[in-house]
Order: C-alpha cells, then structure tokens, then sequence
C-alpha cells in the first residue's frame, strides 16, 4: 500500500510507523586546500545523539563529485599515505580528456575509487565505530565550501 504523506501513515498504522522516517541533517565543511582529509566524526555523532534512535543506521553521503567520505584512522602519517598512494595511482595533470574543460580529473577518478557513501550502525542510540575508526571527508578540489548529508534511519 502507497502512503501519501505521513499523515497517512500514521491514519493506518499508527505513530510507531512515523519512527521509520529517515531525518535528514546537512553539515558544512571549508576547506582550505586543494587536497584534504577532514575528520567529521564527531559533528556526525552529535546529529545521531541528538535524535530519538536506539537502533538503526547512519548514513554519511557527499554530494559532490570531487571528494570522499570513507572510515579509517584519523592519523596523520597515514592521512599523509592516503595522499601520496592517490597521486600515485591517479597522477595529476597526466593528460586526462576532462583536463580539457576545467583541469581537474584527477579529482574525479580519485573520488571514484574513495567512494561517496558511508554507513554506520547506530547500537543504542550512538555510533558503532570501531576503536580507531573515524568519519572522513575528503577535499580533493578544493578549497571550497562543501556539503554531507546525514541521514538518520531507524530500524
């Protein structure tokens, strides 16, 4: 059965249907180089505590084409290895055909192989993260100001 609005839902089903309903948070993050990994963990955490879901799962979603959101150590010998093993694979002005237009396709294949996504299981209304494990942005044709999207799903 199609719902209309959420009005319908709860008409036919009852408010514990409405918990269902993904909330949806927008974080703004400035850069300020080309090439950047920002930890944003921690604005994602608070977006997650701040609502009413004990189970359910944090999704994390850029909505840009050059950058990245991926889950890993917040160190910076390893952010300094993320950067170089990136260059190296994807070499900068390495006579890409999309050079030709605005001279940054390096940024783009990057973004491809990083992945614009992550999804986090919220265990009893917090983040599920593992010990080391960290929330990050990744500039890759910067500085800009940029956008994620959070959305909170219960389940």
């Amino acid at each position: 059965m199609k719902f209309k609005d959420n009005q319908n839902i709860l008409e036919n089903y009852g408010k514990r249907y409405l918990f269902f309903i993904p909330k949806v948070f927008m974080i703004e993050i400035k850069t300020s180089k080309r090439i950047e990994i920002v930890d944003i963990t921690e604005r994602v955490r608070e977006i997650v505590e701040s609502q009413d879901v004990v189970d359910g799962i944090a999704l994390v979603y850029t909505k840009h084409t050059t950058t990245a959101v991926v889950v890993n150590e917040n160190e910076s010998g390893l952010k300094e290895d993320i950067l170089k093993v990136l260059e190296k694979l994807i070499p900068s002005r390495a006579g890409y055909m999309h050079d030709r237009i605005d001279n940054n396709a390096d940024s783009h294949l990057r973004a491809i192989l990083m992945g614009n996504s992550v999804v986090i299981p919220i265990t009893n209304g917090k983040l599920d993260l593992g010990t080391w494990q960290r929330i990050l942005f990744v500039e890759l044709d910067g500085p800009r100001v940029r956008r994620v999207v959070v959305k909170v799903i219960p389940c």
